[in-house]
């Protein structure tokens, strides 16, 4: 690269972006901008209209473009990733959430429409997007959240005081057994990923923490499965659970949860790609001879 001090934004930004794009970065010029705005922090509107004019690159603007051509993460980098409403702080340590996951939030916002003060908790809650995107968008919710890694926990930590939600350092497989029973909505992103089935994304592979990412066992089914098996604990008869996972998951979730005998209306969700990205069901109500 050759930035140098005093050159234009515009020449900046389009080397960045030949750069970035040269290092195989998914979205080289996005990426190219909001490096820049970064540093700025003028807004990408802003950004682009100075791109247009003879604005300066700014100081330190090579270093960043290197570090996100050797891929890693831009949120690392910016230290924020955005999320439905949330800008939330994230770094080594925690999972960056995916837009993909913003439709599992939605699913549970239209569910609790109405309801007044739902009881909701987030199993596996990372850097806290779930978990904080429902105590934004429903006021009145108590919304809990548990975490196992003591990294993403305190990430969370930051990303959920100021929002209310109840953070607890736990194991989604038995964590609050004081709760159980009680809950209107279980919700959970569970590490999914089979054992063999490496990321290919230098991104996911090499920063996303592998405790997030791989389920456990060969299919990574493990951890799914324990998270449904808590929700029908923690849930009150008819309470909703609601689980994303993988797109080839799907048909062995769904009959996972139909063959225990304890959910209902067992549902198949698609996110905005059209994949199959979640996976709902409604906890039966025991008879009184249960």
């Amino acid at each position: 690269m050759t930035f140098y001090q005093g050159q234009s934004l515009a020449d900046a930004v389009r080397e960045a972006t030949a750069v970035l794009t040269d290092a195989g970065v998914p979205s080289p010029r996005v990426d190219a901008e909001l490096l820049a705005d970064h540093l700025l922090g003028v807004g990408l509107g802003r950004l682009r209209a100075m791109v247009l004019g003879d604005a300066p690159a700014p100081d330190g603007y090579r270093e960043l473009v290197e570090e996100r051509a050797g891929r890693v993460p831009l949120q690392h980098i910016t230290g924020v990733a955005y999320f439905r409403h949330l800008e939330l702080r994230v770094g080594p340590g925690v999972f960056i959430p995916r837009p993909e996951t913003e439709s599992v939030v939605q699913l549970v916002i239209d569910h609790v429409s109405g309801l007044p003060n739902p009881k909701v908790v987030d199993l596996g809650t990372g850097s806290g997007a779930i978990a904080g995107s429902i105590a934004f968008e429903v006021p009145g919710a108590e919304v809990h959240a548990v975490e196992y890694s003591m990294l993403a926990h305190a990430w969370a930590a930051r990303n959920l005081e100021p929002l209310g939600v109840i953070l607890v350092e736990g194991d989604l497989r038995d964590a609050l057994p004081e709760h159980n029973g009680t809950f209107d909505v279980v919700v959970s992103n569970p590490p999914y990923i089979p054992a063999e089935a490496i990321p290919t994304e230098p991104e996911v592979a090499l920063h996303d923490p592998p405790e997030a990412l791989y389920g456990g066992g060969a299919d990574g089914m493990v951890l799914p499965t324990a998270a449904a098996a808590s929700a029908a604990r923690l849930l009150k008869p008819g309470g909703y659970f609601v689980m994303e996972h993988a797109e080839v998951q799907a048909a062995w979730i769904a009959g996972m949860l139909q063959r225990t005998g304890r959910w209902n209306n067992v549902t198949t969700h698609y996110d905005l790609n059209g994949k199959e990205r979640a996976t709902s069901a409604i906890l039966a109500t025991l008879s009184p001879d249960e």
